[in-house]
């Protein structure tokens, strides 16, 4: 029977590991990948990154049954993994032929119609419960064998239950769907199998943006206290896996080596006469040649690469990464897939039943269980309208400010409007309208102040009258109303008489321009300036003219 890559039969027609030590490590990191991404296609992702190669045997041609290297593919991963000789098990039956109308087709049966099946037949690189768990595991990922959709690897979607979101009514599993919302993507987790089947409503639907960031903050809650040994393992474990890359790698070379090596004896050993051979053997010696220096190069760049990944400086960046689990966690950099993944290494699943509010009930690996109570998300239409208690801050804020500061001030505190990012004197403007909020000119107003065509008629002057006796203190005027810098003016009172510091007579305050005024008239005003000079002892001297005057001639 034919053995996959990495067994043969010995001397005695027993089946061993391969004695090549690079193909032995190459098999146990394949297996070893996919323990640690759980999924064929992270495997096959993983050596294409690193550069590795996989081995296999050809089946056909005239080097049938040699080993060649080459770049892992995914139907020779999945192939690998389902194969239960890697665990030392010998089995028959696995596969039956059916006649059908297009001809005979080849398909795998359950374990229970396997014909034979012998546990720890023969060495094996993986464990019979590690089989198991891989074949279970690929069963999760292939969404196509449940109508379900369960488990699932994970994607790149930031739904963080992907894959262990349960249904609390009928018990299946949930679909994530995503909608975007305010420029952000929105996950939303659907019971929708029996309503798809039987064409009827869905069972429920749950909004995952509050329910995420609840169970994120349990997590970090329920962790932080780990965080250290985390680290240290995690230290560990890149440790390992970049020494075993690094061996895998120099195997490679060694082996480039060695055939090259191989191939320059070869061609020693031939005839010189013989120049068919020897022109052959040269050029398969340079070829080998070749081959060697690029598995130097590459082995050499991809060494460089992960020099800066792996230095002295990154692994303390790392310990602090992990041990600061809120700040791994809320990292901007760390990427979805990653943040799924530590939750299906803490969370068995989580039950979700959405009545008068969200219920979800967390079901921990190990057995422990927590509750959260989430309330429902508002709706669409309640989701853009402005909060009663921003229009109540509005309408307090009238009372002193214009559009425009009241938007500055409801910015700086962080309020967002329902329908817009930020707050503007135009938004401000619109919520009025649509509240009725009476605007601070109407209170102002009410309160009795005039307007400046108010206040021209009042006065009987022109408005620039109004505005220059108002820059000059004349008139009391209130601050700006509005953006345009419109003011409002205090309503002229009764005249205040008074009497004429000359005189005494009876006079108003003020004239008829605004003017203050003492005195009833110029001659009261003269006369008190008369007064005050003479009153400080002042006199004035008056000049007589002491022109000449010419006196006319007579003959």
């Amino acid at each position: 029977m034919k053995l996959p890559v990495g067994l043969v039969y010995d001397s005695t027609n027993k089946v061993v590991l391969d004695p090549d030590l690079q193909v032995q490590t190459a098999v146990r990191t394949f297996f070893e990948t996919f323990r640690r991404t759980g999924s064929a296609t992270s495997t096959v992702r993983s050596f294409r990154e690193q550069g590795l190669l996989f081995p296999r045997r050809l089946s056909s041609g005239p080097h049938l049954g040699e080993l060649v290297w080459g770049p892992l593919l995914h139907h020779r991963a999945l192939r690998a993994l389902k194969n239960p000789r890697y665990a030392g098990a010998f089995a028959f039956g696995r596969r039956q032929v059916r006649r059908t109308p297009h001809g005979n087709q080849r398909i795998y049966v359950p374990r229970e119609q396997w014909h034979t099946l012998l546990l720890d037949a023969h060495p094996g690189y993986i464990t019979w419960s590690n089989y198991e768990d891989n074949v279970r595991r690929l069963h999760y990922n292939a969404q196509a064998y449940g109508t379900d959709h369960e488990h699932g690897p994970p994607r790149e979607g930031p739904a963080l239950l992907q894959g262990i979101a349960v249904c609390g009514r009928c018990g299946g599993r949930m679909a994530v769907h995503y909608y975007i919302s305010h420029k952000q993507v929105v996950p939303e987790y659907r019971c929708q199998r029996e309503g798809i089947q039987h064409a009827k409503a869905i069972c429920q639907r749950v909004v995952g943006r509050v329910l995420d960031q609840a169970i994120g903050d349990l997590l970090v809650e329920t962790v932080s206290p780990l965080a250290l040994e985390v680290a240290l393992a995690v230290q560990d474990e890149l440790e390992v896996r970049a020494q075993e890359v690094d061996r895998i790698r120099r195997q490679q070379v060694e082996r480039a080596r060695y055939e090259a090596e191989l191939a320059q004896r070869r061609y020693l050993r031939v005839d010189p006469d013989n120049r068919l051979v020897a022109d052959s053997l040269e050029a398969e010696w340079n070829n080998k040649l070749r081959a060697l220096v690029a598995a130097q190069e590459d082995y050499e760049q991809q060494r460089a690469a992960e020099a800066g990944v792996l230095n002295a400086e990154q692994r303390q960046h790392v310990l602090a990464l992990v041990t600061d689990f809120p700040r791994l966690w809320r990292d901007p950099a760390t990427p979805h897939r990653e943040r799924k993944r530590m939750v299906r290494l803490l969370l068995e699943d989580v039950t979700l039943t959405k009545a008068d509010e969200v219920i979800a009930q967390i079901r921990f690996r190990g057995g422990a269980t927590h509750t959260l109570w989430l309330p429902l998300p508002k709706p669409a239409d309640q989701l853009r309208r402005t909060d009663q208690a921003v229009i109540a801050e509005i309408d307090r804020l009238l009372e002193h400010h214009s559009d425009a500061e009241i938007a500055e001030i409801l910015n700086a505190r962080g309020l967002r409007p329902g329908v817009a990012d930020r707050f503007s004197a135009f938004v401000v403007w619109q919520l009025r309208r649509k509240y009725g909020l009476e605007d601070r000119c109407s209170r102002l107003r009410r309160d009795g102040l005039l307007t400046l065509d108010d206040m021209a008629a009042t006065l009987g002057v022109h408005r620039s009258t109004v505005k220059r006796r108002q820059s000059k203190g004349q008139l009391v005027s209130q601050l700006v109303y509005n953006d345009k810098g419109q003011r409002l003016y205090a309503p002229p009172g009764e005249p205040v008489i008074s009497a004429c510091l000359y005189c005494g007579k009876l006079i108003h305050e003020r004239g008829k321009r605004g003017q203050k005024q003492k005195y009833c008239k110029v001659s009261c005003r003269t006369g008190a300036y008369a007064r005050r000079r003479a009153a400080a002892g002042w006199v004035r001297a008056y000049r007589r003219s002491s022109a000449l005057r010419v006196q006319p001639q007579s003959d």
